[in-house]
């Protein structure tokens, strides 16, 4: 009796099949967003407002307010000024009565800034030192303060995926990521008798204008994309939706860790074979 070939999962012969969905209520909570008139910041908001929630988003650019939609609260914040996240986090509870999810994520990294360490610009060290390193200090250290006083709320730092590992011509924000995934480990063990968590999210290579700015020092589109296994961009979506879990209560025994949104980007090994380019 012969025996009939298999077909183990060729894709001519795949039928689709349904995906599980996920719904959140965020109804009656208050959320603080830096960053978060467009990329990641904006998805996040988006998402935050959508799921029921008061949003606030802290932003240095006004031009870009103007197209938030009705909901979404707008107040000018330079985070690598202290006075201005204290008074962004003030008027935040003032206005609304408390603060239960802050988001670390105004974050800049310029095109310049692709070089080796001694040619890094001291206005480029400096200014990324200053948002993304020393803002989210200063978010946190009034974020944290007000949710220690009710004892309650979430903060998410995001990182990313040159925080774990790096490459040639990223000589200061890769090292500052790193340094924010640690913060958030710091913060969520200083905290976590207080009702707080704090988390921090790595992710890869997200379709955003920032990383559609440093395309051509990454080699395209295309180049970029396949570095991941899942052989794409990730969407800023998909970064909002790890907030909108990791900020609810499904996720209570998180903190002082980091979640991966990153495609596959950071199991895959330098020396493995690439994958072929379709």
């Amino acid at each position: 009796m012969s025996q009939q070939p298999t077909n183990h999962g060729h894709a001519s012969q795949a039928v689709k099949r349904r995906q599980g969905t996920v719904q959140y209520d965020h109804s009656g909570r208050v959320i603080l967003v830096t960053g978060g008139c467009n990329g990641i910041g904006r998805a996040i908001c988006d998402g935050f407002a959508t799921s029921g929630a008061t949003v606030v988003c802290a932003d240095i650019d006004t031009n870009l307010a103007e197209s938030l939609p009705p909901g979404i609260h707008f107040r000018k914040t330079d985070v690598a000024l202290e006075a201005d996240c204290q008074s962004v986090v003030d008027w935040t509870v003032s206005q609304f009565g408390g603060l239960d999810v802050l988001v670390n994520n105004a974050a800049i990294q310029p095109a310049s800034s692709y070089v080796r360490i001694e040619d890094v610009s001291r206005d480029d060290y400096n200014r990324m030192v200053a948002i993304n390193l020393t803002g989210f200090a200063f978010m946190a250290k009034y974020g944290l303060k007000a949710m220690r006083q009710q004892q309650s709320g979430v903060l998410v730092n995001i990182a990313s995926g040159q925080a774990h590992r790096t490459s040639r011509g990223v000589p200061v924000y890769g090292p500052i990521k790193a340094a924010n995934v640690l913060q958030a480990m710091q913060w969520g063990v200083e905290y976590a008798r207080d009702g707080i968590r704090v988390v921090s999210v790595s992710p890869g290579a997200i379709n955003t204008p920032l990383v559609q700015a440093i395309l051509e020092q990454q080699g395209g589109e295309k180049e970029l994309a396949n570095r991941h296994p899942l052989g794409r961009l990730g969407q800023p979506e998909e970064i909002a939706h790890a907030v909108l879990w990791l900020t609810s209560s499904a996720a209570s025994f998180i903190t002082a860790t980091d979640l991966a949104v990153d495609g596959g980007l950071g199991g895959f090994g330098s020396f493995a074979d690439p994958y072929p380019k379709q």
